[in-house]
Protein backbone atom coordinates (compact mmCIF):
# COMPACT_ATOMS: atom_id res chain seq x y z
CA UNK A 1 0.00 0.00 0.00
CA UNK A 2 1.50 3.96 -1.15
CA UNK A 3 2.33 5.60 2.07
CA UNK A 4 2.74 9.49 1.27
CA UNK A 5 5.73 10.73 2.85
CA UNK A 6 6.15 14.48 1.75
CA UNK A 7 9.03 16.00 3.13
CA UNK A 8 8.48 18.01 5.80
CA UNK A 9 8.93 21.45 4.80
CA UNK A 10 7.00 23.02 7.81
CA UNK A 11 10.79 25.05 9.06
CA UNK A 12 11.17 26.67 5.87
CA UNK A 13 10.30 30.22 5.28
CA UNK A 14 10.42 31.81 1.92
CA UNK A 15 11.32 35.73 1.45
CA UNK A 16 8.42 38.21 0.04
CA UNK A 17 9.70 37.79 -3.59
CA UNK A 18 9.51 33.87 -4.14
CA UNK A 19 5.95 34.09 -2.43
CA UNK A 20 5.12 36.63 -4.97
CA UNK A 21 6.67 34.08 -7.69
CA UNK A 22 3.83 31.20 -6.29
CA UNK A 23 1.23 32.87 -8.42
CA UNK A 24 3.15 32.88 -11.45
CA UNK A 25 4.06 29.16 -11.24
CA UNK A 26 0.76 28.40 -10.29
CA UNK A 27 -0.63 29.75 -13.40
CA UNK A 28 2.26 27.95 -15.26
CA UNK A 29 1.17 24.57 -13.34
CA UNK A 30 -2.43 24.97 -14.50
CA UNK A 31 -1.29 25.41 -18.08
CA UNK A 32 1.12 22.38 -18.46
CA UNK A 33 -1.83 20.43 -16.84
CA UNK A 34 -4.20 21.75 -19.50
CA UNK A 35 -1.99 21.39 -22.54
CA UNK A 36 -1.23 17.79 -21.64
CA UNK A 37 -4.59 16.98 -21.53
CA UNK A 38 -5.44 18.69 -24.77
CA UNK A 39 -2.86 16.88 -26.50
CA UNK A 40 -4.57 13.73 -24.82
CA UNK A 41 -8.24 14.83 -26.33
CA UNK A 42 -9.88 16.20 -23.70
CA UNK A 43 -12.08 19.37 -23.76
CA UNK A 44 -14.05 21.71 -22.11
CA UNK A 45 -17.66 20.14 -20.55
CA UNK A 46 -19.79 21.41 -18.16
CA UNK A 47 -18.93 18.39 -15.77
CA UNK A 48 -15.62 16.33 -15.74
CA UNK A 49 -16.54 12.81 -17.61
CA UNK A 50 -13.55 10.23 -18.35
CA UNK A 51 -15.18 8.27 -20.57
CA UNK A 52 -16.04 11.98 -22.99
CA UNK A 53 -12.63 13.46 -21.80
CA UNK A 54 -14.40 16.39 -20.81
CA UNK A 55 -13.76 18.92 -17.91
CA UNK A 56 -14.87 22.23 -16.58
CA UNK A 57 -11.19 22.59 -15.88
CA UNK A 58 -9.94 23.26 -19.12
CA UNK A 59 -10.53 27.08 -18.71
CA UNK A 60 -7.83 30.00 -18.61
CA UNK A 61 -6.32 29.95 -14.98
CA UNK A 62 -7.90 33.28 -13.95
CA UNK A 63 -11.12 31.59 -14.71
CA UNK A 64 -11.07 28.85 -12.81
CA UNK A 65 -12.56 28.00 -9.14
CA UNK A 66 -10.76 29.74 -5.88
CA UNK A 67 -10.53 25.99 -4.75
CA UNK A 68 -8.62 24.81 -7.61
CA UNK A 69 -6.39 27.96 -7.14
CA UNK A 70 -5.29 27.22 -4.62
CA UNK A 71 -4.29 23.91 -4.97
CA UNK A 72 -2.00 25.45 -7.78
CA UNK A 73 -0.98 27.96 -5.73
CA UNK A 74 0.03 25.04 -2.57
CA UNK A 75 1.56 22.90 -5.55
CA UNK A 76 3.73 26.08 -6.01
CA UNK A 77 4.45 27.10 -2.27
CA UNK A 78 5.42 23.75 -1.67
CA UNK A 79 7.44 23.03 -4.41
CA UNK A 80 9.56 26.50 -3.23
CA UNK A 81 9.86 25.76 0.18
CA UNK A 82 11.43 22.32 -0.91
CA UNK A 83 14.06 23.66 -3.10
CA UNK A 84 15.15 26.35 -0.41
CA UNK A 85 14.82 22.96 1.97
CA UNK A 86 17.52 21.08 0.06
CA UNK A 87 19.67 23.79 -0.02
CA UNK A 88 19.18 25.36 -3.23
CA UNK A 89 19.48 29.16 -3.72
CA UNK A 90 16.75 30.97 -6.19
CA UNK A 91 17.75 33.93 -7.47
CA UNK A 92 16.16 36.03 -10.65
CA UNK A 93 18.14 36.73 -13.36
CA UNK A 94 18.11 38.82 -16.76
CA UNK A 95 14.41 38.82 -18.32
CA UNK A 96 12.47 36.12 -19.89
CA UNK A 97 10.33 36.55 -23.31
Amino acid sequence: MYNPKPIDTNDVTLPEDLIALTEKIAENVHDVWAAGRMSEGWVYGEKKDAEKKTTPLLVPYGDLPDSEKEYDRNTAFETLKLIVKLGYTISKGGDVS
